[in-house]
């Protein structure tokens, strides 16, 4: 995103008005979800009178992210903190008294599922922004669509370079893994200064992988450590038996290793089964509490750099973090967080641009644009901490962690342990 105007709360009083068709501007299409994460809202159309100023239906924001494929265990996350987000702030008013609604597209796990789904949230749906999609992969593929429909796009999981840069209407609240990622390999020096030979993995089909072992590999070396291995492999792959044995044999102090959580939990299985007892860094794919069935009990020590902590302070953490404990049973993810920050920056933003100009006398294009100008200038109190953007859609954030993976010998209720 390229715009910037004032910070924003706003009331987005008519989804009809929303949806209006092209024709003669006085159709509405109203389309409603229900509580599950894998409608698509397919429900039939309710036509309505479009009237300047009748509130008739809940606000559509769409969620395009990963449900089905091996990036799901990523995706679930993110559908289960928009959700908490959506019943959040509905029970706070939503915007001005009107609800919003969460409108979900499964992108699955490749580019064409990305950009189908956003094809169908802003033609079909007529939403009126998009959190998503689960991988930058899937960004710089379907970020330009949602770029020539000009219509606002929040990243909630997009880290690698070069996301903002997609087009003015672009942003993300996943802070940049240049920024993320050499803290765990810092907190793993800290742990143990002795380390000299690092062996880097990562996974070659993934842009986000790619990008972020750029700057693992570049921070070895900033570090003045050796890297005496780079090894590639698919994030399909399930065989790392070659990979781990090669890196082995160099004996290697420090294991980085940049992929998702099915392809990267494998990898550490293999890699302590095969007898590797040194440190793992693990990068921002591995991040999920769903990375631990795969890995088990060998998951224990598993370092990962967070943009999210659970601590952290706050009034609307502390009501995320409760409303995920008591949904859920354990404690929230980044990626949720994350999530959950994308809806409340729309929310909020919807919010002030009706105090400024009436959301429901716009007409879609008109504020799907005003909307993406809002957007950028505002400051969010969300579970991440204090959030805005740069005028080019860059998150700006303050607070940054490494959490160490704990596990019992039988595998079973890990976590994530924060470090000091």
């Amino acid at each position: 995103m390229n715009n910037a105007i004032a910070r924003t709360t706003a009331l987005l009083s008519t989804c009809a008005l929303l949806l209006t068709g092209c024709g003669g501007g006085t159709k509405t299409v109203t389309n409603s979800t229900n509580n599950s994460p894998n409608s698509t809202t397919n429900n039939p159309a309710t036509d309505t009178t479009a009237t300047t100023g009748t509130s008739s239906g809940a606000i559509p924001i769409g969620i395009a992210v990963a449900q089905t494929s091996n990036v799901a265990l990523l995706g679930q996350e993110e559908v289960a903190g928009a959700k908490l987000a959506e019943k959040y702030f509905n029970s706070k008013g939503g915007v001005n008294g009107t609800p919003i609604k969460l409108v979900f597209q499964d992108t699955s796990g490749d580019e064409a599922g990305a950009i189908n789904a956003f094809q169908t949230l802003i033609n079909k749906d007529k939403v009126i922004g998009i959190v998503g999609p689960t991988l930058s992969q899937q960004a710089f593929s379907a970020d330009p669509v949602g770029e020539r429909a000009k219509i606002p796009i929040i990243g909630p999981s997009n880290t690698a370079k070069g996301i903002p840069e997609i087009g003015d209407y672009v942003a993300r609240v996943s802070a940049p893994v240049s920024i993320v990622a050499p803290n765990s390999v810092k907190a793993a020096l800290k742990q143990n200064p002795q380390l000299k030979k690092v062996a880097v993995f990562y996974a070659q089909n993934d842009a986000f992988s790619k990008s972020e072992t750029e700057i693992f590999q570049q921070t070895v070396k900033d570090q003045g450590l050796e890297l005496v291995t780079v090894q590639k492999f698919q994030t399909s792959d399930t065989d790392f038996q070659s990979q781990a044995t090669n890196a082995i044999n160099l004996k290697p102090d420090l294991v980085i290793i940049s992929g998702l959580a099915a392809d990267g939990g494998n990898l550490v299985r293999q890699l302590r089964e095969l007898g590797y007892k040194g440190l793992i860094v693990g990068g921002n794919g591995l991040n999920t509490s769903n990375l631990l069935p795969v890995c088990k009990a060998l998951c224990d020590g598993v370092l990962i750099a967070q943009a999210y902590s659970p601590e952290h302070p706050g009034e609307i953490n502390a009501a995320f973090r409760k409303a995920y404990n008591d949904e859920y049973k354990k404690e929230p993810p980044q990626f949720s967080a994350q999530a959950f920050a994308a809806v409340q920056v729309y929310v909020e933003a919807l919010q002030a641009l009706d105090k400024k100009s009436k959301v429901n006398k716009l007409q879609l294009p008109e504020l799907r644009t005003e909307l993406n100008k809002q957007i950028l200038v505002g400051t969010y109190n969300t579970p991440l901490g204090e959030i805005g953007f740069t005028p080019l859609g860059e998150v700006i954030q303050k607070d940054f962690y490494v959490a160490q993976i704990k596990m019992p010998k039988d595998g079973s209720q890990g976590k994530f342990t924060f470090l000091k």
